[in-house]
């Protein structure tokens, strides 16, 4: 459960410093920043699979381009859910998608897997 909570959180940082960076991108309050941290969640756990299966002739035909357009209207229908946290336009949803899959993989290369910090050794 404390991996679940530490996920969630990293999420919300990573959504915090996307809305900082990505102009189009607002967030209105922590509350509003937390909701849309675990709106993106569920969003990204139930919708998203059955909208790229939908999608799955498009995305062969693209290479799996058209991917990038799926996740981007992942990030604006949790805004359509969350009072508070908006995404105008398309493109601020698909660099807000960017940059925070990008802020997200950096900082879950610090996590491990329970929810703990953990000191990454790299060898020369």
């Amino acid at each position: 459960m404390n991996g679940l909570v530490v996920r969630w959180l990293v999420s919300a940082a990573a959504l915090y410093l996307t809305s900082s960076i990505v102009k189009g991108i607002e967030v209105r309050g922590v509350a509003s920043l937390l909701f849309a941290a675990a709106a993106i969640g569920v969003i990204n756990a139930f919708v998203r699979p059955i909208v790229l299966l939908l999608t799955l002739p498009i995305s062969v035909v693209t290479l799996g381009l058209f991917v990038m357009v799926v996740n981007a209207a992942m990030l604006w229908l949790a805004s359509t859910f969350v009072p508070g946290f908006v995404v105008h336009g398309f493109w601020s949803a698909f660099w807000g998608w960017l940059m925070l899959s990008f802020f997200t993989f950096l900082i879950n290369l610090l996590i491990g897997e329970h929810g703990r910090i953990e000191v990454v050794h790299f060898r020369y």
